[in-house]
């Protein structure tokens, strides 16, 4: 597995801006894949592998990218179809399998934080924020990921799908990441990229912020999210809006679990 990549990347210094404390008691949930790191490289990486494998041809990386973002499966699936070939439903496991271990075994070669990212999670972190991962990515991917890129110890809890009731855009991942996190939805935030995280938020009555920079077949700006950014260095000024705002007057009580 590879080691830390804490080192072969650097963020520009950022002057914090939100006072010590001011968003104590706030939990702030994070999407992991096209929301805090650009994994689409390591994971079209690992399906061109598989293809090439499969004696197929490979994909450019640049119109790839929007296969990324619904899993694994779906991933393969779409890259098979894309790739000029029919897919047997009893060939799937096997492929997967065998894809897991290629993305193991590559997992941080060229995935990266996107820009801003490091900065933020830290600035919110001083103010008082605790942070987590609500992914629909395994947890173990997840963690694998975030271990190599020095980036585990800023969360206080990485929730994927295997430890969800359901996944998002069942509200009760959200609601579980944030409870495993020490939190309450009501005062509490999602960052997101893609349609699940958004409904998901929705379906909870927390606050949404997406990133335009994403995986989704939806525009952005079309998602319904309650804020739309553009670069991670926005991130903390409407956090400190939306959470200062939500411990005056909280958003309507969590519906029950479905």
């Amino acid at each position: 597995m590879a080691a830390a990549l804490a080192p072969v990347f650097q963020e520009r210094p950022r002057r914090l801006t939100l006072p010590a404390h001011s968003l104590a008691g706030a939990t702030i949930a994070f999407d992991l894949d096209g929301t805090l790191v650009d994994t689409a490289p390591d994971l079209i990486g690992a399906l061109n592998h598989l293809l090439r494998e499969e004696a197929l041809p490979e994909l450019p990386l640049a119109s790839a990218r929007m296969l990324v973002g619904k899993g694994a499966r779906a991933l393969i699936e779409r890259g098979f179809a894309v790739a000029g070939a029919h897919l047997e439903p009893a060939k799937i496991p096997g492929l997967f399998d065998r894809f897991i271990a290629l993305y193991l075994d590559r997992i941080a070669d060229e995935s990266r934080p996107f820009d801003g990212v490091l900065a933020a999670l830290d600035e919110l972190a001083a103010a008082g924020a605790v942070l987590c991962v609500c992914t629909n990515k395994r947890t173990d991917l997840s963690l694998a990921l975030l271990d190599a890129l020095g980036m585990t110890s800023r969360f206080a809890t990485v929730f994927g799908a295997d430890r969800a009731p359901a996944p998002k855009p069942d509200p009760r991942h959200l609601f579980a990441a944030i409870a495993a996190a020490g939190g309450t939805p009501e005062h509490a935030l999602m960052v997101g990229d893609s349609i699940s995280d958004i409904a998901a938020a929705r379906a909870a009555n927390i606050p949404s912020v997406v990133v335009s920079f994403g995986y989704t077949e939806i525009a952005p700006g079309e998602l319904g999210a309650d804020h739309l950014i553009d670069h991670f260095d926005a991130l903390p000024a409407i956090a400190a809006q939306v959470l200062s705002r939500a411990s005056v007057a909280p958003c309507p009580a969590a519906p029950a679990a479905l």
